[in-house]
């Protein structure tokens, strides 16, 4: 007898695996880590629609998905319009496909929109439960949209369990459908094992990962750096930044702009997950200048690896770092204001956080994840 699987729905899932894939690891992760236990069917974009295997006892459904990624798509323009039309139509018909493949015990979609709706239309078309996770894009931008409000609100309220991945984005998204939203972390398997500890003394190395997207900061971390001194540089041994995104332009003119004047700092590109897990094991103070936030990813690898942060005060890290604090919490959230955080951590040991790197650390194990969330939608727990 076939056991029942649980069906993953979500726009995030590696496709070229160039690390430009964002939450899309993480899902990954997640779904190899329930496969341990039952089976996992993820309906997934990729480059077209095409069933395959991904690890034993995970199944992908693929659906054709545009190269960029589907927020970025704009509705008032006519070409996107039909790029978003042939993406929600295939996105529903794999999820379908997905159910129909054998039993299924539930649906979880990551995120809300479009995934939670597909789960949604399916779920209650076959007669089972499903579940939504939510990001702080769902919330606080998709959220913003009176037509896309009320249909987020709509999935949240007919989920059997409705999860978001922050605090303060959990009672968010409460305010908007009305029904209790639970927190749950997001957070990614590291696979690197014993890395070495960051310098007890200067000069540090100083590492940005992410998307270069306003909302991450990376141009306000630009700014920051130019108004350090030169006492505050010959603590520096190289600053260097990773990723990718729409500020590519103004990035790389920036940097150019700081190595003229003999400032070092590093442009790479976006990163595979062990390069990632590597650029930041050879950190000493890994760096967060965002502008909106819940619980970014980068953090939690940041601290399973060992790391200290430099961090803008959104989102939830003023609460994370209010119960141990494992870095230099920035005053407010200006280039003025990331810059003298940056200062205060050249002048302080990244050793003095060994403690409270690893307290929070044990609050993203990928496994105990894992096992709520199975619990939860299996109904064992």
């Amino acid at each position: 007898m076939s056991v029942a699987a649980i069906v993953l729905v979500t726009t995030s899932f590696p496709i070229a695996n160039d690390g430009s894939e964002a939450a899309g690891s993480f899902v990954s992760d997640l779904a190899e880590e329930l496969a341990r236990h039952v089976p996992v069917r993820v309906v997934a974009p990729g480059l077209s629609s095409v069933r395959e295997s991904w690890v034993p006892n995970v199944e992908l459904f693929r659906y054709k998905a545009p190269a960029k990624p589907l927020s970025t798509l704009k509705p008032w323009c006519p070409t996107d319009v039909v790029e978003i039309a042939r993406v929600l139509r295939a996105g529903i018909g794999a999820t379908r496909d997905a159910v129909m493949a054998g039993p299924t015990e539930h649906i979880f979609a990551l995120w809300a929109l479009p995934s939670g709706e597909w789960a949604r239309r399916v779920a209650h078309k076959h007669g089972i439960g499903y579940s939504v996770w939510m990001l702080g894009s769902d919330v606080w931008s998709l959220g913003r949209v009176p037509v896309l409000r009320s249909m987020l609100a709509r999935v949240m309220r007919e989920a059997v369990y409705a999860y978001a991945d922050g605090y303060q984005l959990a009672k968010d998204a409460r305010r908007i459908a009305g029904i209790p939203v639970a927190f749950l972390p997001s957070a990614r398997r590291v696979d690197l094992r014993d890395p070495p500890p960051p310098r007890a003394q200067p000069p540090y190395r100083l590492l940005f990962l992410g998307r270069w997207h306003p909302n991450k900061g990376v141009d306000l971390l630009l700014d920051a750096l130019a108004l350090l001194g030169n006492d505050d540089w010959c603590r520096i041994e190289c600053v260097e930044i990773q990723g990718g995104g729409p500020l590519e332009a103004l990035i790389r003119e920036r940097v150019a702009t700081l190595r003229a004047v003999g400032r070092q700092v590093e442009l790479g590109d976006f990163l595979v997950k062990r390069e990632a897990e590597k650029a930041i094991a050879r950190a000493d103070w890994v760096l967060i200048p965002s502008r909106i936030e819940s619980i970014p990813v980068v953090f939690s690898d940041a601290m399973k690896l060992g790391r200290p942060v430099v961090a803008n005060p959104v989102g939830d890290l003023p609460r994370l770092f209010a119960c141990m604090v494992c870095g230099e919490l920035a005053e407010g959230v200006s280039a003025v204001m990331f810059s003298r955080a940056i200062q205060k951590a050249l002048r302080t040991s990244p050793r003095a956080y060994d403690m409270a790197v690893r307290h929070q650390a044990s609050h993203f194990d990928l496994a105990a994840i894992a096992t709520s969330v199975r619990h939860k939608v299996l109904g064992d727990g």
